[in-house]
């Protein structure tokens, strides 16, 4: 795999310029400078017109804007198919400095194989991160277990994790209720356990909550589909490395949501405060919710936070074509 500097969220030394087409001089892409990322499940969404892309952005400039706008998202898309390492390195172009990908593990490796009999396919997708390691685009790649992955095989885990290059930030989510232990201390057994293999590999945990999405019936057919989906996992707070990920899952009312953003945001702010680099990924049943919910939740953070700026921009209000060229009429 070769050596690689520290990935995580350090901003490099040079910057990608971008002359625009209808002006005579230079514009830097950067994403937004904060003590966390934050972002949403996708990149991709028709109903982000005017708050993540200006109004009539081509389909092909959406990840361009989406990385102006949040400095992360969560690559689900990985999960359900590898993409060839060239669109790796296209995506890792299009976006602007500072900006991380957060790919999911796929599906043939941690649900179908379950971590077994895997080495081709761990290989082929390692070797697509490194495109974004090289071009300082990797955040942590998360493997979300199988709900049939149960503690018993917690020495396949371990073997597989130790498997992983260290260069690269990994997090891991568990969804068998059999990894989290019903005694309130966990003091004890499989959580106890898992806690401890990911400090001692310095790998995040993943932390979900979707409480919000549950917390009452479902408003629209959407609500129900994804109260059928998304699981009810024991909530947990627990911090194993250096960038705990929560993925939050509200409603298409993201009012209904103020409560839990709440509670989350002293616990946020308090690992910022730390020196954590906390990430969050906002989910919403309709992902047209997903930006407005980040904007909540840093806005409900930043009371915690006063001397820290957690605002994040609003796209430009009309789309305007980049180029490779000055403008010379």
């Amino acid at each position: 795999m070769g050596d690689f500097e520290t990935l995580l969220f350090d901003m490099p030394n040079d910057e990608r310029i971008f002359v625009n087409a209808n002006m005579s001089g230079k514009t830097i892409e950067t994403t937004p400078t904060l003590p966390l990322g934050i972002g949403a499940p996708v990149w991709a969404c028709t109903e982000w017109s005017g708050e993540v892309y200006p109004p009539a952005t081509p389909r092909d400039q959406w990840l361009s804007w989406y990385s102006r706008t949040f400095n992360v998202v969560e690559g689900n898309s990985t999960f359900y198919a590898l993409p060839a390492a060239q669109t790796f390195q296209k995506w890792a172009e299009q976006t602007a400095h500072g900006f991380q990908f957060c790919f999911k593990f796929p599906r043939d490796i941690s649900h179908v194989s379950q971590l077994q009999n895997c080495r081709e396919a761990t290989h082929q997708f390692l070797g697509r991160l490194e495109v974004l390691a090289k071009a300082e685009r990797l955040g942590p790649t998360f493997l979300q277990l199988s709900p049939t992955f149960s503690p018993d095989r917690i020495g396949q885990l371990k073997s597989y994790l130790q498997s992983l290059p260290r260069e690269f930030p990994w997090a891991v989510e568990v969804r068998h209720q059999g990894w989290f232990d019903s005694d309130a201390s966990h003091t004890a057994g499989h959580e106890q356990r898992l806690d401890e293999l990911l400090r001692d590999l310095k790998i995040d945990k993943v932390l979900f909550d979707s409480r919000p999405l549950f917390q009452s019936p479902p408003d629209d057919a959407i609500e129900i589909e994804s109260q059928r989906r998304k699981p009810k996992t024991p909530l947990r707070r627990t911090v194993t490395a250096q960038r705990p990920m929560l993925r939050i899952v509200g409603r298409n009312r993201i009012d209904l949501a103020d409560r839990f953003l709440a509670e989350w945001a002293p616990i946020v702010a308090q690992w910022i405060v730390n020196g954590l680099r906390p990430i969050i990924f906002t989910h919403a049943p309709d992902d047209a919710k997903a930006p407005a919910l980040a904007r909540r939740f840093l806005g409900i953070l930043q009371a915690h936070l006063p001397d820290i700026s957690l605002s994040i921009p609003l796209p430009e209000r009309s789309f305007t074509q980049l180029s490779l060229f000055d403008d010379q009429n």
